[in-house]
């Protein structure tokens, strides 16, 4: 039986906590930016919810009858989010590269998606969040087809997921009309409300994908349910460009008409934006997931993330679809995203690695309004990772943020854990068998060959 009351020590702990929550004693290491690097301390579980942080035998004194696990030579630290991702796209990765979005989309990915059955889409689910946990994300915002078949897959992994089943003008593999949609929408809740992992966000696909009467139906949906709205919006010059021929307005000048800009929407991407645009977002304090890899693929474009962070929206990080990526590797989105905008910018001072590791796990959590998730501090879930700092390429440590973003490539996670249990821990997943999701990707390759 598992137990729940732990304690994890580790060489070093990146919290979030004030010093003034912590010991004033010489365990504290440093102190950068947003963190604070515990040296040889500990972590206290009970629940899943983390009790507190102090020198590990202080806690083992205050709580004689918890187990403690002891990670020798390991960075302990919150796990990352996936602030935008299609997890079952995994099962089309590297079957239509180097291409621009609107071909890789109407051409090749489309019409392989009208065929999806539910075996498919959990499939690739499973690949996807195997992945995922594998380099140390155990929550993920998710949008795709058949999304009961994603919420399934995600309960048997034990990940955290804000599901999301993508909504059309036209039919989906899940639904043939407006009416079937919806009434799926209103299904699905209901299935999975039991489960507190998974939680819902009504997401239309795109302005270009749907009809204002519909977007407007989304947004009543989502206000009467007290739910987020994800959708994808600005994502290239393509888009806008039709946008401005099916609505006369840019994607964002249409979305604030229609009344969708708000603080409960989650917008995914946010490329082709004027400065106007940004300040308008702003204003409306909505949330946005910056994709960096998936648009440099599509050669979509660099999203302005400096400027919005000026103006302090909320701006999160992820990975897109395996199949635009091809990785589903929040570690490589950090590095990613790190450095593109020194570029961008010509400047070598903007979006610091503490600025993209927040984006990756604490802005995440406001974006995806999980409100305990997202850092180690006391009162949270015991959503935690453990770097193996053994890896050569993470030697010497000096400043661990900037391992963490500019060294570190997800593989030198050795543990992931969702509210105090194992997820996954040293080569070994405690929920799922590698092998046989291996071998049923396998079949769905020779499939996907043949279609």
């Amino acid at each position: 039986m598992k137990s729940k009351k732990l304690i994890l020590s580790a060489d070093y702990i990146l919290t979030q906590s004030t010093c003034n929550e912590l010991r004033q004693d010489n365990f504290i290491l440093g102190k950068q930016a947003d963190n604070v690097v515990l040296e040889n301390c500990g972590v206290a579980i009970n629940n899943g919810v983390i009790v507190e942080l102090d020198r590990v035998d202080v806690l083992q004194n205050k709580y004689p009858d918890y187990i403690h696990s002891a990670f020798k030579n390991t960075l302990l630290m919150p796990a990352l989010i996936n602030g935008h991702t299609h997890a079952s796209m995994n099962i089309f990765k590297g079957v239509a590269d180097d291409l621009p979005l609107m071909e890789w989309l109407s051409k090749h990915i489309f019409p392989k998606e009208a065929k999806l059955t539910y075996k498919l889409v959990r499939a690739g689910a499973l690949l996807g969040f195997a992945e995922m946990i594998r380099t140390g994300t155990n929550l993920a915002c998710d949008m795709y087809l058949i999304e009961d078949a994603v919420c399934e897959a995600a309960a048997q992994l034990g990940i955290k997921l804000l599901a999301g089943e993508g909504i059309f003008a036209f039919p989906s593999p899940a639904y043939q009309t407006e009416e079937q949609a919806f009434s799926l929408l209103e299904a699905q809740i209901e299935r999975w409300q039991g489960n507190p992992n998974i939680r819902f966000a009504v997401s239309p696909h795109s302005v270009y994908t749907t009809t204002e009467s519909l977007l407007r139906r989304c947004q009543n949906f989502a206000e009467k349910h007290g739910l987020p709205l994800h959708i994808h919006l600005a994502e290239s010059e393509t888009e806008t460009e039709q946008s401005l021929k099916l609505h006369k307005q840019r994607p964002v000048e249409y979305c604030n008409r229609l009344g969708l800009l708000n603080s409960n929407t989650i917008l995914a991407h946010c490329v082709d934006l004027t400065l106007d645009e940004i300040d308008l977002l702003a204003e409306n304090n909505v949330k946005i997931i910056h994709n960096p890899k998936s648009n440099l693929k599509l050669n979509s474009g660099i999203a302005l993330v400096p400027e919005m962070l000026e103006r302090e929206i909320v701006v999160g990080l992820g990975t897109d679809g395996a199949a635009s990526n091809n990785t589903l590797n929040m570690f490589s989105e950090m590095n990613y995203a790190a450095l593109i905008h020194k570029v961008n910018a010509n400047d070598p001072t903007v979006m610091s690695a503490q600025t993209v590791l927040n984006m990756a796990t604490i802005n995440n959590a406001k974006a995806l309004q999980w409100n305990n998730v997202g850092k180690i501090a006391p009162s949270y879930s015991a959503d935690l990772i453990g770097i193996d700092l053994n890896n050569i390429n993470l030697q010497p440590l000096y400043t661990p943020v900037s391992q963490l973003v500019y060294a570190a490539n997800g593989h030198e996670v050795c543990f992931t854990m969702v509210n105090g249990e194992f997820l996954y821990k040293d080569g070994v997943y405690n929920n799922i068998s590698l092998e046989d999701i291996k071998a049923e990707v396998k079949e769905i390759k020779a499939w996907i060959e043949k279609t």
